[in-house]
């Protein structure tokens, strides 16, 4: 039996907006085990990172109830002291954005010695020297005088090769990586995601990889959540997801994607609308708005995270009713259809 590492159970993550709370986060459970990359997927807005940052914990400003379990230690019922003790040490991070997560007014060097400090015992000679060899290791040319450099001195990609180094600078067990490709040039992207990779399988980290880039998931992750306006409305492994979607979200994001197949001019699909504001959602499933499946229950009432075959699960009334037949078969014969 795998051993579990992270397991977040029934996560809400709410936020005071002026005379009002708002639900960014609404019951979301996922886990990673040991030694496994875990995709977490979904269109900009629609609780990925605010999941991650509330297990890093960063959201300070947060209401947040249910479990964030780390070797089946709630980390939610930790002091903000020993919290720090885990960030880093234990769970580290890859930023999306390089240039605003490193400090302008430091060194290069300052930023990553104050990391190997924080949770190693060495003095500064020892930390510098550390310092190099993980900026060696992530294939920096030059160390001894990038140390040396502020951020704006360096490209994008560099920088975010000085981000990888602080977070695999103490050895953490698990690495999340929240959109670590976003912001870099198409050739460096392959370059910062096999770096990744590569050091994740080295150390012998678990990852949890958010991003709405399905061609990375396919690459990288062993299983797959799909989130959708701050739920999880899918989940299973690569192989499920990609060869037999069950959620129309999770179909539409597929189409969208092109392939070897794709026709020269041809039109890619398209999921039409918008994924809505925190504050916007109403009652019933958030995505019925946007489905080409939706049936009038799905207006009404929310429908739960059910399992279809072991470790294969959607969120969606298309299923849960045809499970039931109650005569909605031809809706799953058109998912089928449009694949």
């Amino acid at each position: 039996m795998e051993e579990m590492l992270l397991n977040i159970r029934n996560l809400e993550v709410k936020f005071k907006m002026k005379n009002e709370v708002v639900k960014a986060v609404n019951d979301v459970s996922l886990s990673v085990n040991k030694g496994e990359t875990v995709g977490l997927v979904g269109e900009s807005g629609s609780g990925k990172s605010v999941t991650s940052l509330t297990v890093m914990g960063l959201n300070r400003e947060a209401l947040t109830e249910g479990k964030i379990e780390y070797k089946r230690e709630n980390l939610l019922g930790l002091s903000p002291n020993k919290r720090r003790m885990f960030r880093g040490k234990e769970i580290a991070m890859i930023f999306q954005e390089p240039m605003t997560a490193l400090n302008p007014v430091f060194t290069i060097g300052n930023q990553i010695i104050e990391a190997i400090k924080a949770h190693n015992n060495l003095n500064n000679k020892a930390a510098k020297k550390f310092a190099i060899e993980l900026l060696t290791k992530v294939g920096i040319p030059r160390p001894e005088k990038i140390i040396k450099d502020y951020p704006h001195k360096l490209s994008g990609g560099m920088r975010q090769r000085v981000l990888i180094a602080i977070a695999i600078s103490c050895n953490p067990n698990l690495l999340i990586a929240d959109e670590p490709t976003t912001a870099l040039d198409v050739t460096i992207q392959a370059e910062i995601l096999d770096l990744i990779t590569d050091l994740k399988d080295k150390q012998n980290m678990s990852m949890l990889l958010i991003t709405h880039d399905l061609g990375v998931v396919a690459n990288t992750c062993d299983r797959v959540y799909i989130m959708y306006s701050g739920i999880i409305v899918e989940k299973g492994t690569v192989y499920e997801i990609f060869n037999d979607p069950k959620h129309p979200y999770s179909h539409g994001l597929i189409k969208s994607v092109p392939t070897i197949e794709t026709k020269e001019r041809s039109r890619l699909h398209s999921i039409k609308g918008n994924v809505p504001s925190p504050g916007d959602i109403m009652q019933g499933c958030p995505f019925a708005p946007r489905c080409e499946f939706v049936m009038d229950i799905c207006h009404k009432k929310m429908p739960r995270l059910e399992e279809l075959s072991p470790g294969h699960s959607s969120r969606c009334w298309l299923h849960q009713e045809d499970k039931n037949n109650r005569g909605v078969n031809n809706h799953e014969k058109a998912l089928g259809q449009n694949k």
